[in-house]
C-alpha cells in the first residue's frame, strides 16, 4: 500500500520522518504532533521502498560570469534542482581554487551528495545535463552509483585500454584529409604534432592525458612561438573531440573556452599581429618596369599575379584550359582556389591577354607557369624572386608576393570611387552575411571589369592627380 513520507523539524535542527498513508492520516498524525513545527512531505512509499518527492529551493539560474565571480564556499546554482559548486580556499595566491560539481538529492528516503566532476573541466552545461541525467534515475527507481557502476563495465568491456594519443591523432587526420587545401596544410598539421606534441603525448594513452601534461606541451613556445603554439592547441583539441566522440574519455582535457583560456594568456596579448608587408601602389609601376626586365617563368608569374589580384597558389596552378580568350576570362576551379566555395571568374585586360600570348605553348604541357623541370611553380620560387629583386635594388622596401592584394586594396580605398563590395570581391573574399550572400547571388563580374581594367592601367602607368582649386 503507498503511504506518504513527511518531515518535522525541531529545535536544535532535528528532524523526524513518519510514513502515513492517505492525506487524511497525514492530517490526523499532525494533529496528534503536539510540537508547533510544519510538517513538508518529501516522498512516498510504495512496495516497501521510499522514493524521493524532494523539492529543492528554487534559485537563480547562474550564467558563466557569475562562476569567474564566485567565492570560495557551496553554491547553489539553479537550472536543476540540487546542483551545487564547490569552491575550496586557493592553495597559492594568483591560482585558480580547486572546484567541483555535486549534486544532492535522495535516494529513497536517503540524501546523497554525487560528484559530477571538477569545474572548469566540466561545463556549467555539462553539469546540469549530468544533473538533469541523475535526478531521471532517481524519479525510476533506479540508484544512480549503481547505474554508474553497471555502465563503467560496459564501456570497459568495449573500449580498447591501448588506444594512444599519437593513434587517435592518425586517425583524424586520415578522416579530415579531404577537409586540407592542400598537401601543405596537412603537412603542417603532422609536423606540428610532430615537433612538439609526439614527444609528450604520442604513447600515452588518450584516456590519460591530463591538461597538465597538454600544458607541458604549449607553456615553452607559447610566447616564444605563439602563432603556432596556438594553431597546435586547436589541433590537440579537434583530436580530442574525436576522442570523446569515439567514448575513449569523457571529457576534452585541451578545451579552450573557459579552460586552458584559463591557464594561458590570451595569445592577441602576447604576440604583436604582423600583417604581410606590401609595397605602395605609387611606387608600383617602377617596380613593374624592373620586373619586365626579368626573364623566367617566375616573373611572369608574378605579373600575372599583380595584374589579377589573386592568390599565389592560384597563379601557380593556373591551367590553358581554364583560360577563355574569346570570353577574356579565366575560370579558376574550386579547387585551385582558398575558400573551395567554387568557380572564380577573373576577366582578362588587354594586358593580361597580352602576356598571356607571349607565352610558350605545347600541347603536351597544361600548366601555364611550369617550373624549368615541367612541373608547377613552388611556394617559394615567386618569393625567391622578391628577395633577389631586393637585394639587386629593383625592390627598395620589404614587401612579398602576397602583399601585393594589399596593395590593390588600399589602390581600390584611396583612388577610386568603386564600392567596396567589388573591390573584395576581386579578391575572392566572401562580402555580407550568409542570409545576403544567399539573396546575393551574382559575381557582378561585368562590373569587375571596369575596376580591373583601371587597375591594371595603374600598374603600369603613374596617375596624375588632378587638384580642385576651390
Amino acid at each position: 500500500m503507498a503511504g506518504i513520507l513527511w518531515e518535522t523539524e525541531h529545535g536544535g535542527g532535528t528532524r523526524n520522518r513518519t510514513e502515513v498513508h492517505g492525506f487524511a492520516g497525514l492530517i490526523q498524525d499532525h494533529k496528534a504532533n503536539s510540537t508547533p513545527a510544519q510538517p513538508r512531505i518529501v516522498g512516498t512509499t510504495l512496495g516497501g521502498f521510499r522514493w524521493s518527492l524532494c523539492m529543492p529551493k528554487i534559485v537563480k539560474e547562474w550564467s558563466l560570469k557569475d562562476l569567474k565571480s564566485a567565492s570560495p564556499g557551496v553554491h547553489f546554482v539553479g537550472g536543476v534542482g540540487g546542483l551545487t559548486l564547490h569552491i575550496k580556499p586557493a592553495n597559492k595566491p594568483g591560482v585558480r581554487p580547486p572546484a567541483s560539481w555535486v549534486l544532492r538529492v535522495y535516494v529513497g528516503a536517503k540524501r546523497r551528495n554525487l560528484g559530477l566532476g571538477p569545474y572548469p573541466e566540466i561545463s556549467l552545461a555539462e553539469a546540469r545535463r549530468r544533473a538533469l541525467e541523475v535526478r531521471n534515475l532517481c524519479a525510476q527507481g533506479v540508484d544512480p552509483m549503481h547505474h554508474k557502476h553497471e555502465k563503467r563495465l560496459k564501456v570497459e568491456v568495449h573500449k580498447s585500454p591501448d588506444v594512444t594519443f599519437k593513434q587517435i591523432a592518425d586517425q583524424y587526420l586520415a578522416t579530415h584529409a579531404v577537409n586540407y587545401r592542400n598537401a601543405k596544410h596537412s603537412q603542417q598539421w603532422l609536423s606540428s604534432l610532430r615537433n612538439y606534441a609526439y614527444s609528450d603525448l604520442g604513447d600515452i594513452a588518450v584516456s590519460d592525458v591530463t591538461a597538465e601534461q597538454i600544458l607541458k606541451v604549449l607553456k615553452p613556445i607559447w610566447e616564444t612561438k605563439t602563432e603556432t603554439a596556438k594553431r597546435l592547441q586547436g589541433r590537440i583539441e579537434k583530436i580530442f573531440d574525436l576522442a570523446v566522440a569515439s567514448g575513449l574519455r569523457e571529457t576534452n582535457p585541451a578545451r579552450w573556452k573557459n579552460y586552458l583560456s584559463l591557464r594561458l594568456p590570451a595569445p592577441g596579448r602576447i604576440a604583436e599581429v604582423k600583417h604581410y608587408p606590401s609595397l605602395p601602389y605609387q611606387a608600383l609601376p617602377q617596380f613593374m618596369q624592373a620586373l619586365s626586365g626579368r626573364s623566367g617563368m617566375g616573373a611572369r608569374a608574378l605579373e600575372f599575379l599583380i595584374l589579377t589580384a589573386v592568390r599565389s597558389g592560384s597563379v601557380r596552378q593556373a591551367r590553358w584550359p581554364e583560360i577563355d580568350f574569346h570570353a577574356r576570362e579565366w575560370r579558376i576551379p574550386s579547387q585551385h582556389t582558398k575558400t573551395k566555395t567554387g568557380v572564380h571568374r577573373v576577366p582578362l585586360t588587354d594586358q593580361m591577354i597580352r602576356l598571356l600570348r607571349s607565352l610558350p605553348r605545347t600541347l603536351d604541357q597544361p600548366l601555364i607557369f611550369p617550373s624549368p623541370s615541367g612541373k608547377m611553380l613552388s611556394d617559394m620560387a615567386l618569393n625567391s624572386l622578391m628577395r633577389k629583386m631586393r637585394a639587386s635594388g629593383d625592390l627598395w622596401e620589404d614587401a612579398v608576393p602576397h602583399g601585393f592584394r594589399s596593395t590593390f586594396r588600399v589602390w581600390a580605398a584611396e583612388t577610386t570611387a568603386y564600392p567596396a563590395e567589388l573591390a573584395e570581391l576581386c579578391l575572392m573574399h566572401s562580402v555580407g552575411s550568409s542570409v545576403y550572400r544567399a539573396y546575393q547571388r551574382s559575381d557582378l563580374f561585368e562590373k569587375r571589369r571596369d575596376i580591373m581594367r583601371d587597375w591594371n592601367d595603374a600598374v603600369f602607368k603613374r596617375s596624375e592627380k588632378v587638384i580642385a582649386f576651390a
